[in-house]
């Protein structure tokens, strides 16, 4: 039998974890992830899955072009790899914060 592994799109994620009931925890996270990496953005807890997938995208790629350190350390504070960046192949500064976004 051969299984494909499918890939969920952030917003899939997000909303998988809102019927877990994890969805909550997961804007607490991004909250204390962003604030160690001294980024003054808050997401609030009621917020829609796809605002913020857009809020962080947004975020992610303000940081790329405008303070790329905090964002690199705001990798580091998630745990996101080097190698999952590296192997990020895309082309332009708008697909690496959707991919980002992804990993966050």
């Amino acid at each position: 039998m051969n299984k494909t592994k499918s890939v969920l799109t952030s917003e899939e994620i997000i909303i998988q974890s809102e019927e877990l009931l994890l969805y909550e925890s997961l804007v607490l996270q991004l909250n204390k992830d962003f604030k160690r990496a001294n980024i003054n953005i808050e997401f609030i807890k009621d917020i829609s899955p796809s605002d913020l997938t857009l809020k962080l995208n947004n975020a992610i790629l303000d940081l790329i072009l405008n303070n790329y350190s905090k964002y690199l350390n705001l990798l580091y504070i998630i745990d996101v790899s080097e190698e999952k960046i590296k192997k990020t192949e895309v082309n332009n500064t708008h697909e690496i914060s959707k991919k980002i976004t992804y990993f966050t």
